[in-house]
């Protein structure tokens, strides 16, 4: 474990977790959390196995359970709470959230999904 946070907080209003480290604060909306969910259910059982996660705009973090000294549980308000954020995780989707964002968007529209934008996009575009 490279990576432990020194603050987490929720900020309901705008669906953002603020995640603070010793090197960074990343502002990371709910929306781009839940859909790229390290559960299963999300990511699959292996390579090429994901599941594209679509309609979730409006989605918000209702509760965060730690786990041990490692990871928070996120239980969001479409039930979905199958997914463990190890720190290490949560750094990454910090560090690496312009191209995870893009990535995520390429996949909507080779999809044939839209998307409406959000207020909180403005933290994942450079």
């Amino acid at each position: 474990m490279k990576h432990t946070p020194s603050n987490i907080v929720l900020h309901n209003k705008s669906r953002l977790l603020e995640v603070t480290f010793e090197d960074e604060t990343f502002m990371l909306p709910c929306e781009y959390l839940r859909v790229h969910s390290p559960s299963a259910e999300v990511q699959g059982h292996g390579p090429g196995q994901e599941v594209l996660q679509t309609g979730k705009e409006m989605v918000n973090i209702v509760a965060i359970e730690p786990v041990g000294n490692y990871a928070v549980k996120l239980i969001y308000s479409d039930s979905h709470n199958s997914g463990l954020y190890s720190w290490d995780y949560l750094y990454e989707l910090g560090t690496q959230r312009l191209e995870k964002w893009q990535d995520y968007l390429q996949r909507l529209t080779q999809n044939g999904t839209q998307r409406m934008p959000q207020s909180s996009d403005r933290y994942l575009t450079a």
